[in-house]
Order: C-alpha cells, then sequence, then structure tokens
C-alpha cells in the first residue's frame, strides 16, 4: 500500500512549480491525471531532447512527470470544461500555477470548485499568490522574478559579482515542495472535519521563507546582506577554499571542530589565538583569518586533504560536478538515480525520491507519460464515456 493510494489529483500544471508538486503526491501513491492542452505542457518544448529515430522528447519534461496519467482536453470548449467538471468531482485534489485571473476566466477559481465540490483541496502556486495586493496578485513572474523580488539573488554569487541566480529554478521547486505539504495537511484536516480548503502558494513567499539569518541580520544588526561566494556570513571558516589541483568545502561548524581542523592542517597555534579561539571572534576577525587558511589550503591536493580531513573526522565535500553525482555510489545506494523505460525513447536516467519513508516510501514506478497518453482511459473508466462519445470529442477537437 502506498501512502497517499486512493488520493486522486488533478495536475492542471504548467512547466516546473506546480507539476513538480505533483510528483511528489505521485511519488508518494496517489493518483496524478495531468490535464494539458491540445499543444501540450510547455516544458515539452524544453531541452535536452531524447532522440531514437523519428521519436524526440524532452527530457524537462520526462524529470518531473513521471508517475502520472496524461489527459489532452481543450478547456476553451463547453465540452472541455463539462469534462474537467466531471473529472473534479471524482477528484481529492487540484493543483495549477497560472496567474489567478486565468483560473478565474476559465471558471474554475477556489469558489467556482467549492460549487462542484464542497470538500475540494484546491492548490495554487503563483509568483505573489492569489491573496495579494491587487497590483501583484496578476504579476507574471518565473522562477528568476521570484529569486529577485524575494531578495535571494542579492545574497548569491561572488562578493561584488554581478546578479546571481541559483544554479536551479528554486523558486518553483520550492513552491512545489511547499504546496505538497501544503496538501497533506489540508488532507489530514479534511480527514477530521470534512472539509476542504484552498492552499495559497506564493513562489516568492516561498524563497522569503529560507533566507534563514539573512532576514534577522538585517532586523536585528541593520545589515543588509551580500553574496558571500562559497562562505556562511556567520559561522567561520565555513566555505570553499581553492585547492593545489580543485576545490574543497569545509564547514567548521563549533569550536571542537576548530580545534581539530587546526591540528589537521598543521596550524595548532591559531586554536587558542585570541583572535581566532571562538566562532564569534573568527567571525569578526575573518579578513586577517581567511587569508592564512587559503594559503595552507593551497597547499596540498584536493585528494590529499580528503585523506587528511577523513583521518580527523573532519565535515568536507569535494565541489561535485554533476557527472560525479549521478555515478556516485552513496547517492545510487540511496535510490537517487533510477532509470525510467521512456516508451520511444528507451532507458532515461533522472533523479529518484527523497522521501525515505519505511513503510511508504516516495517510488518512481512509471515513465512521464506523452501526451493525452490516458485520455481515453480516463474518459472511458473513471468518467464513462462511450467508445461514440470519446470518438465525437476527438473529432471535434475537444479532446486528443
Amino acid at each position: 500500500m502506498k501512502a497517499l493510494e486512493g488520493i486522486r489529483v488533478v495536475d492542471l500544471g504548467h512547466v516546473l512549480a506546480a507539476p513538480f508538486c505533483t510528483m511528489i503526491l505521485a511519488d508518494l501513491g496517489a493518483e496524478v491525471i495531468k490535464v494539458e492542452p491540445p499543444f501540450g505542457d510547455d516544458s515539452r518544448e524544453f531541452g535536452p531532447f531524447a532522440e531514437k529515430g523519428d521519436e524526440i522528447q524532452s527530457g524537462y519534461f520526462i524529470s518531473v512527470n513521471r508517475n502520472k496519467k496524461s489527459t489532452c482536453i481543450n478547456l476553451k470548449t463547453e465540452e472541455g470544461k463539462k469534462i474537467l467538471t466531471e473529472l473534479i468531482k471524482k477528484s481529492d485534489v487540484v493543483v495549477e500555477n497560472f496567474r489567478p485571473t486565468t483560473m478565474k476566466k476559465l471558471g474554475f477559481s477556489y469558489e467556482d470548485m467549492k460549487e462542484i465540490k464542497s470538500d475540494i483541496i484546491y492548490c495554487s502556486i503563483c509568483g505573489f499568490g492569489h491573496d495579494a495586493l491587487p497590483e501583484y496578485a496578476t504579476k507574471p513572474a518565473y522562477d528568476m522574478v521570484a529569486q529577485a523580488y524575494s531578495g535571494l539573488m542579492s545574497i548569491t554569487g561572488p562578493v561584488g559579482g554581478p546578479p546571481c541566480r541559483v544554479g536551479s529554478s528554486v523558486g518553483d521547486i520550492f513552491a512545489g515542495h511547499q504546496g505538497a505539504i501544503g496538501i497533506l495537511a489540508a488532507l489530514q484536516y479534511r480527514e477530521k472535519t470534512g472539509e476542504g480548503q484552498h492552499v495559497d502558494i506564493s513562489m516568492v513567499d516561498g524563497l522569503v521563507s529560507v533566507l534563514e539569518n539573512a532576514v534577522v541580520r538585517y532586523t536585528i544588526n541593520g545589515e543588509i546582506p551580500g553574496p558571500l561566494g562559497g562562505a556562511h556570513p556567520t559561522i567561520v571558516p565555513f566555505q570553499s577554499f581553492e585547492t593545489k589541483d580543485d576545490w574543497i568545502i569545509t564547514p567548521i561548524g563549533n569550536d571542537k571542530l576548530w580545534k581539530d581542523f587546526c591540528k589537521a592542517i598543521d596550524k595548532e597555534e591559531l586554536t587558542d589565538h585570541p583572535k581566532f579561539k571562538t566562532n564569534r571572534l573568527r567571525t569578526e576577525n575573518k579578513d586577517e583569518l581567511i587569508p592564512i587558511l587559503a594559503e595552507v589550503m593551497k597547499s596540498k591536493t584536493t585528494k590529499e586533504w580528503i585523506d587528511i580531513f577523513e583521518e580527523y573526522g573532519l565535515p568536507y565535500s569535494p565541489l561535485n560536478t554533476v557527472d560525479k553525482v549521478v555515478e556516485d555510489d552513496n547517492i545510487n545506494y540511496r535510490g537517487m538515480m533510477k532509470e525510467v523505460e521512456q516508451p520511444g525513447i528507451g532507458k532515461v536516467k533522472i533523479a529518484g525520491s527523497p522521501l525515505k519513508l519505511s513503510k511508504t516510501p516516495g517510488e518512481v514506478r512509471s515513465h512521464a507519460p506523452k501526451l493525452g497518453e490516458n485520455t481515453e482511459e480516463v474518459l472511458s473508466k473513471l468518467l464513462n464515456y462511450s467508445n461514440e462519445e470519446i470518438e465525437n470529442l476527438k473529432n471535434n477537437e475537444v479532446v486528443k
């Protein structure tokens, strides 16, 4: 039995935030029915592309739509809206990531959906939130907009460098995770009360919530944080150092580790130095300390430092590139790289589920669907449409 077995989710999302949210739910066993427009989810046209013969499929789409069913419905037609209405009646959750005005124009706002199914859980994900100041609620937003507006880009990148986005689309991805958490909480609440609710997720909110100590550095000290490259603002040394041949990460998070670190780098005289004895002192005097450490770290290769840090039990990491991550023994042991058999393409390796529950873990069970792969199945088996009715809907370009 899967954790969310018996829960049906209608995924009206596109590209990343909502599809990432529903992927998490699908990994946990929910039945996710992805409703796509006639031209498909925009991300089907995003690279990289896997090709085999005449078959071309988007790796981007494959990576966030496993374990789902695809139906292709034209929601600009009255017949299409009727199908979606019937689908909502038989579902528990609806997820979308359009501007608030889009769903309202289609006739599927939360208020509309409550009329269709009173206990529906409706999760909306957008840039600034549905319940926002009027001038913000209608603003379009992509991940980079959320990263910039939330302040995240202002603390990312090298010191004195140009604006720098985080390397993955964390505005979308955090919103997807937070949407899934909100849905799970709403399902639990509905189990107790019988009531559904609106889960209103803002990409900007999500990134503001993970700014961590940047907020209190301003509210407590009046400091406006800026980018620090590979360093931590309030723990020293907690950063990347260049070695003789590469880089190494050394998060020395307390004073005991500092003593062991000084032994490991053969600089024990720094241990009880009046300027470096405690983390607070090291932070206050980091401009003096870091150049000393940087010179030492350049004296050996990354592999030599790894061997030394292992001996002393220190935390560290090489600066892995993605190829090393994909081939890493422990990452593969943890099931974080999974091969899926993608129809028409063959085997494709994607990231697995990080949800390692002892009895009901997240799993990659099936491929990402082709556009409309499950339209007939959903119409006939779930909504009881006859073969003749389905054929008429296809001929009228309502479904595909």
